[in-house]
């Protein structure tokens, strides 16, 4: 299914510099510029409430808007980037790139695990390496979320880019013998304790038994260390 275009109003904007956009911010406003590859540098205004909330809709950043600019032609962009204030977190600027909707764009969109991984019983750890994986599509194309299921996952088993080729479209940016996810193997220490007859944590050795990887330790340590009251020599 095609993306949601989402409608956004915006006014032009003649005046620049910090002085005019604190006035802009105070009239409940925002500063903002549209540019593209066939786009001049634009200056507009737009909401902030309005902003806010395009990037908490499904896509977020990745939406595709279509800009109406007061008395001016209507603009189809994506968010290119965005400010927030440092301490009321409040939106303060906005970057806006024109798109065309049948030329391709790249973008990054998350990317989520499906299931429990098979490996997890035998102490494995699930390691996601991209939490957004980038891509490139038709703007109306572009995914809210890219899932995998990884149930069947096993230790030292990983899961490959190309386990993604299915999706329809879509052009991945990168390699397909790039590991996306991997589940490692236990700790050492996690699996010594988890053999048949081990142990448990913070349990004492067996009567006569000497902890002889510690007894050699200690004894390098004693042998290492320089007799009391000694100086280092120069």
């Amino acid at each position: 299914m095609s993306m949601e275009i989402i409608k956004l109003s915006a006014t032009p904007r003649v005046d620049s510099g910090k002085g005019p956009s604190n006035r802009l911010r105070r009239t409940g406003q925002i500063p903002a510029i549209a540019y593209g590859k066939d786009l001049a540098p634009t200056s507009v205004a737009v909401s902030p409430k309005a902003l806010l909330q395009v990037l908490s809709s499904e896509h977020g950043q990745n939406s595709v808007i279509e800009l109406a600019i007061e008395n001016a032609e209507k603009l189809t962009v994506m968010v290119r980037d965005y400010s927030y204030h440092p301490i009321s977190r409040e939106l303060t600027h906005a970057d806006f790139v024109s798109v065309k909707l049948d030329e391709p764009v790249a973008v990054e969109v998350p990317f989520k695990l499906l299931g429990k991984a098979k490996g997890l019983v035998g102490g494995g750890i699930v390691q996601q390496v991209f939490r957004r994986i980038p891509i490139r599509c038709l703007p109306e194309n572009i995914p809210a979320v890219i899932e995998i299921d990884v149930s069947n996952l096993d230790i030292n088993e990983t899961i490959k880019a190309s386990s993604l080729a299915h999706l329809e479209g879509i052009t991945l940016a990168l390699h397909d013998d790039q590991t996306i996810v991997v589940c490692a193997a236990p700790e050492k220490e996690e699996a010594v304790a988890a053999l048949p007859g081990a142990p448990a944590a913070g349990a004492a050795p067996a009567a006569g038994a000497a902890p002889a990887a510690g007894a050699a330790a200690a004894k390098a340590t004693a042998k290492a260390a320089p007799a009391k009251g000694g100086k280092d020599k120069k």
